[in-house]
């Protein structure tokens, strides 16, 4: 079955696709990748999707014209990446989240935008989406997802290993005797939301941190930004930019005046080190990392340094590109779901239970599920 998977992360910066086609026998899932890509958004509708995001205030209406404008968006990616391949059998899409909600360290909600229905109209093919929600409803967080494919791909490794990806939150997922995931803090949220409120660049991110280069690492503002709470919760536990945003960065001043390459190296500095503690007191000794922070050389010579007993690795070695492991997911997610397959560790979330994720909305005929598969025992890409 050929998926195609879709993504905009907590960058929120454009849409992120994959192909899939997979094969299973026996349990065993093979996935050759056909076709990966990032589309950037249109500026204005980045624009529009930025300022409605919290802690700015919106309106029902804006709302509704973002789920309308940013389906549309992924339905012209999606049908443009699904005839490039000769057409695809299902569409799992992430859409785009505008709030998760948390409350005394339990998800209660999460939202994620980006009409479905537009997508299956235009590719023709059933849709799956919303596939966080059912987590949530069995004690989960629903993030984060990747957890379930991190599994899979670390699985039988000897010791300690994990799989970090470095979006706007990082997230973690630890494999040894058990699994344990979660989102460990900001990764490139708050440098992006520096860059795009000063108009350093066109892009909205530190390319190859040119900025934090420039500057140095203020201490008093990095000592306060490490006493945040949220680091010192156990997990699981999930975060966003409800609480990791450019206000919040202001309020951490005090009123202090700092350069901007000294507050974007800053916070560069801060995910080198929320990341590298908590890989530290896992014991990890084999570190795969993916996103977009993972392009950061900055970051990646930090973790390095900070950790000269792990070996920090891209993705890559794992067979998921460190540049669109997410997308891979969705179109996992959009197989398992179709056969019936939970794509829910309840160690990689806090999950009650498995759950098979997600909603379908019908394509252009009779919606045909095939055959349920009792098991997904292993999972190798190509």
């Amino acid at each position: 079955m050929r998926v195609l998977g879709l993504l905009s992360g907590t960058s929120h910066d454009g849409i992120d696709v994959t192909v899939v086609d997979f094969d299973e026998t026996d349990g065993a899932l093979h996935g050759a990748v056909l076709l990966e890509d990032s589309i950037p958004y249109a500026p204005e509708l980045r624009a529009r999707l930025v300022a409605a995001l919290p802690p700015a205030q919106t309106t029902l209406a804006e709302v509704c014209e973002l789920d309308t404008l940013i389906g549309q968006a992924f339905a012209e990616v999606a049908a443009t990446a699904a005839a490039s391949v000769g057409g695809v059998e299902a569409v799992c899409t992430h859409g785009q989240t505008v709030y998760h909600w948390v409350d005394a360290g339990h998800a209660l909600g999460t939202l994620q935008i980006g009409q479905p229905a537009w997508i299956a109209e235009r590719v023709g093919a059933p849709v799956v989406s919303d596939v966080r929600i059912r987590d949530i409803t069995v004690g989960g967080h629903g993030a984060p997802l990747v957890s379930f494919l991190d599994e899979l791909l670390l699985r039988g490794r000897p010791g300690t290993s994990a799989a970090l990806n470095l979006g706007g939150i990082a997230n973690i997922t630890v494999v040894g005797d058990g699994i344990s995931a979660y989102d460990v803090g900001p990764a490139n949220a708050l440098v992006d939301a520096v860059v795009v409120d000063q108009g350093l660049n066109d892009l909205g991110y530190d390319e190859d941190a040119a900025i934090a280069r420039t500057g140095a690492v203020d201490e008093t503002l990095l000592t306060a930004l490490l006493a945040d709470p949220y680091y010192a919760l156990p997990a699981p536990k999930s975060t966003g930019k409800e609480h990791f945003h450019l206000d919040y960065v202001r309020a951490l001043l005090f009123g202090r005046e700092i350069s901007t390459p000294d507050l974007v190296r800053t916070l560069t500095e801060l995910t080198v080190q929320t990341v590298a503690q908590d890989v530290r007191a896992a014991g990890i000794g084999y570190l795969a990392v993916s996103g977009g922070g993972c392009r950061n050389p900055l970051i990646m010579e930090g973790l390095r340094t900070a950790l000269p007993e792990v070996e920090v690795v891209l993705a890559d070695e794992l067979g998921a590109s460190a540049d669109n492991k997410e997308a891979v997911l969705f179109a996992l997610i959009g197989w398992c779901t179709m056969h019936g397959v939970p794509a829910v560790i309840p160690g990689g979330t806090g999950a009650s239970a498995p759950r098979i994720l997600g909603t379908i909305t019908p394509g252009t005929g009779p919606l045909r599920l095939p055959e349920p598969v009792p098991v997904l025992r292993s999972l190798t890409l190509r």
